[in-house]
């Protein structure tokens, strides 16, 4: 199903943006950014003169270096093309995300070291799908290479029922919802009435 047909318009702009994830032989995990605005238009910037449709507006890459434990070690940003000659010297900037973890807090912690003057709208932005990214290459791939063999037991001898680690994520893996009470039934709990 798509969405539906639209109003009469004119297209003015694309934001693409790319992500990439990459195991490391060195055990690492990088993931990569790539953002790029163009307009549909051509007009004039102080500092690059005239930008022609198709141009990048924008274009600047991220590459974050992580654990498998989602800790940041390495970041490093690049501004190829911008309106600004000085957008470039924040890039350094995003040296404060070192050590942090991608998980719960993420998006305020970006806040409290970039927002603002001290970063780039278009680079902070870019972290958020850059962290959805880290979470879609690192974690599927660690759970198959981490998982108990079925009918792994402890050693009572009880069977292994380890929660699993999407349990109430979102909608879909809600522990009342029926998604859990078809697959995983240890873990599915029942709606109380309020």
């Amino acid at each position: 199903m798509a969405l539906s047909d639209p109003s009469p318009r004119k297209h003015i702009h694309t934001r693409h943006v790319t992500c990439r994830g990459y195991r490391r032989e060195d055990g690492l995990w990088d993931v990569e950014g790539h953002l790029i605005d163009v307009k549909t238009y051509s007009f004039h910037t102080v500092h690059r003169g005239d930008i022609e449709p198709g141009d990048p507006v924008h274009e600047m890459m991220i590459r974050l270096t992580v654990t498998d434990d989602f800790l940041v070690t390495n970041i490093e940003a690049v501004i190829l093309k911008s309106p600004f000659h000085i957008c470039g010297e924040i890039t350094g900037a995003l040296q404060q995300m070192i050590g942090l973890t991608i998980g719960a807090g993420w998006n305020r912690a970006i806040k409290e070291r970039l927002a603002g003057i001290k970063g780039c709208t278009h680079l902070t932005e870019l972290l958020g799908p850059i962290a959805t990214t880290a979470f879609q290459t690192i974690y599927p791939i660690l759970v198959r290479e981490r998982a108990p063999a079925p009918d792994t037991e402890d050693q009572h001898g009880n069977r292994i029922k380890e929660r699993p680690a999407l349990l109430d994520v979102c909608h879909v893996f809600d522990s009342s919802g029926e998604f859990v009470r078809g697959y995983w039934p240890d873990h599915y709990i029942e709606k109380q009435d309020v």
